[in-house]
């Protein structure tokens, strides 16, 4: 059994077997109890990109974020405001921003992983996510430099919050949410304060600018830390995980779960070809891009019918649900492959398509360049990891790296 699987079976032993089982059953499925299945891509994406499924009706995401979050943020709206409210913030999330907030975060703190790794220290690669996506996420919100603490106890308290969600989620109780708007109401507060302030240099500010409400910057904010942090900081470690594994050239052979200490010596002796870490860095955006297919960060998304229609070819009445399963859509186009060409139906799927593609993913993609960019220059390689249980998305509890 390969790594990635343990890892689905870790975090969700009896709906990943049902998801894949689902997968067998074709394209589109409904399936009594749970609504219309999607297993392909080229469905999923008419379904996404068709105005008749939306995100704010029974059996929709709406059902979970909107007594957390309130009715206006982009995870839970439709309509002419959801795209009026997106034309807003998407300026905030261009790519030559992103770059330059993600630069001037972990610019320090990259720098002190390089060391490290250079001194040939054993490094928990998924505890050191925890801070860096932390960090950037804290920014975001409109704190300015923080330590390395402030960083990790943010992270922790949307680690909080998701893990509440599992993938058979289909309301939160009145306890959670109760919980979830206490550790919001904070991250709310941090992003009233800088969104009084004003500072055209802060996300926060830049919304004010932008003609926002302090209500909606709030719910902004909330909604960019419930889902800007545990996309990276999970994927990072896989990506690393999936090229040590197929032998990409970062770290020679695979590990057989060593213990952090063992000696580095027989690593160096094993050392590949450096022009390869070379290779791989300059062909980072592919490598991201199928490793991203093979983890599916969003393994299923959720539609509400609100007007008659077919997917695929069954009906779907006003009411229904539809679960597309983006993991079965993803993994259909086969094994881990860095050189294979994503056809246009599958093409990022896993953000989401049409007007709710996730207005986050230049941030997402800066953050997960600039840190796999410090790793591959390393080469490290897997040396110990774990498998992290009871999560929603799959991910390592600890994942041990070391530099060749």
């Amino acid at each position: 059994m390969n790594h990635e699987v343990r890892l689905q079976l870790a975090a969700h032993p009896f709906v990943y077997p049902l998801m894949r089982l689902l997968a067998r059953l074709g394209p589109v499925v409904r399936v009594p109890g749970l609504g219309i299945v999607v297993n392909d891509a080229a469905v999923a994406r008419t379904v996404l990109t068709d105005e008749r499924f939306r995100k704010d009706g029974p059996g929709s995401p709406g059902d979970l974020w909107t007594p957390v979050l309130g009715p206006s943020v982009l995870l839970n709206m439709e309509g002419p405001g959801h795209l009026a409210l997106r034309r807003r913030l998407a300026p905030l999330f261009a790519p030559a921003h992103t770059s330059a907030l993600v630069a001037d975060v972990l610019d320090r703190p990259l720098a002190d992983l390089s060391a490290r790794l250079a001194r040939g220290e054993t490094v928990d690669l998924v505890d050191e996510m925890r801070a860096l996506a932390g960090a950037v996420i804290c920014r975001v919100i409109g704190l300015g430099e923080v330590s390395e603490a402030r960083a990790r106890e943010l992270f922790a308290d949307g680690e909080r919050v998701v893990s509440m969600v599992s993938l058979r989620s289909r309301r939160l109780s009145d306890r959670q949410v109760a919980v979830a708007r206490r550790v919001l109401a904070r991250i709310g507060d941090i992003a009233q304060a800088a969104y009084d302030a004003g500072d055209a240099s802060t996300v926060m500010g830049r919304m004010r600018a932008q003609g926002l409400s302090a209500a909606e910057a709030r719910g902004a904010a909330g909604a960019f830390f419930l889902t800007g942090t545990e996309t990276v900081a999970t994927f990072v470690p896989r990506l690393i995980a999936l090229l040590h594994d197929h032998g990409h050239g970062i770290g020679g052979p695979r590990d057989r779960d060593r213990s952090p200490g063992r000696s580095r010596e027989q690593g160096r002796a094993r050392r590949a070809d450096p022009s390869s870490a070379r290779d791989l860095t300059g062909d980072l955006d592919r490598l991201i891009e199928e490793a991203m297919r093979i983890t599916t960060p969003t393994p299923l998304m959720l539609r509400s019918v609100g007007a008659p229609a077919r997917v695929g070819r069954v009906a779907a009445r006003p009411g229904d649900r539809v679960l597309i399963v983006t993991h079965n859509c993803a993994r259909a186009h086969g094994p881990f492959d860095p050189a294979r060409e994503h056809p246009p139906e599958l093409r990022r799927l896993w953000f989401g398509a049409g007007p709710h593609f996730c207005i986050g993913y230049p941030l997402a993609l800066a953050e997960i360049r600039a840190v796999a960019s410090v790793l591959l220059s390393h080469r490290v390689r897997v040396v110990r990891r774990r498998a992290a249980r009871g999560v929603l998305i799959p991910t390592y509890r600890h994942l041990w790296i070391e530099a060749c």
